[in-house]
């Protein structure tokens, strides 16, 4: 079901990308190249390679034009699948005060998880602070976005995060 999911996101994705008649800004019109550089990008994040992704997002996103935001988000989540959470959650946190609707909460989504993945290393009042953020972060996804959750993960992990906020007190 994971690989479909992928799948379907990746194809999502991409036909987003073909779709837009003008390629992005800065790329001297060469869609075709931002296309190539894109799908390799998607592939290292697909593959495993974070470390990979990451370096092509970031050099893509400098040419991205109004395609910007999707690709940041994409970059915030190959620093996140990279546990690399603190640049994940500054990135998807910054993507996210800057958008709305449902860019809004993909960002969210993902600076949640990165913020929930801190906690969980950062004990006493620190991780607290963080769980409190991941809380209110994936709140929003879940309350204002459920069609972002299909299959419910976003929504345990904020179950999770509600209750070891109870526990701590």
């Amino acid at each position: 079901m994971t690989r479909r999911i992928r799948a379907g996101a990746s194809a999502l994705a991409f036909l987003f990308l073909v779709s837009c008649a003008e390629g992005p800004g800065g790329d001297s019109g060469n869609s075709a190249g931002f296309r190539a550089d894109y799908l390799a990008s998607r592939g290292a994040l697909e593959s495993g390679d974070y470390a990979l992704a990451a370096r092509r997002y970031a050099r893509l996103m400098e040419r991205a034009g109004p395609l910007r935001p999707r690709i940041r988000l994409e970059y915030a989540h190959a620093l996140l699948r990279g546990d690399r959470f603190a640049e994940a959650a500054d990135e998807a946190g910054t993507l996210a005060a800057a958008q709305t609707g449902p860019g809004r909460a993909a960002a969210l989504a993902v600076e949640g998880t990165a913020l929930h993945e801190m906690a969980l290393r950062t004990p006493g009042p620190d991780g607290a602070g963080l769980l409190r953020r991941a809380g209110a972060a994936l709140s929003e996804v879940v309350e204002r976005h459920p069609e972002l959750d299909p299959i419910g993960t976003l929504a345990a992990r904020h179950a999770r995060i509600e209750a070891a906020l109870a526990r701590r007190g």
